[in-house]
């Protein structure tokens, strides 16, 4: 079993805030795809991190996150690539984790 965890940015680098519907599309795609999804969205998680300057950068994101059988190593980095598009980012983390369900 795999957890993926994906974090969406709440804002464009231009601070602009993303609607409702930019995550309740993600939401609908993950769910049809993997049967279920999981948003953490109450409070915004809190990245912090230098850039290619040194400069310290930092964004609040939304944690998404699936449980799947298989990796889809195919079908990740394109979607990947697709949400760094629409949410307008140089880089959409997505993260895979190997888990056993207790």
């Amino acid at each position: 079993m795999y957890l993926i965890q994906i974090l969406l940015p709440l804002r464009d680098n231009a601070g602009k805030p993303f609607g409702h519907d930019d995550f309740e599309r993600v939401r609908a795609e993950l769910a049809e795809r993997y049967g279920g999804v999981t948003f953490y969205s109450r409070a915004p998680a809190k990245g912090v991190w230098k850039d290619e300057d040194g400069d310290v950068a930092h964004d609040d994101v939304l944690v998404a996150e699936v449980m799947a059988e298989h990796q889809d190593r195919e079908w990740w980095p394109l979607y990947r690539g697709e949400l760094e598009k629409r949410f307008r980012q140089d880089k959409v983390v997505a993260r895979i984790i190997a888990c056993e369900l207790l």
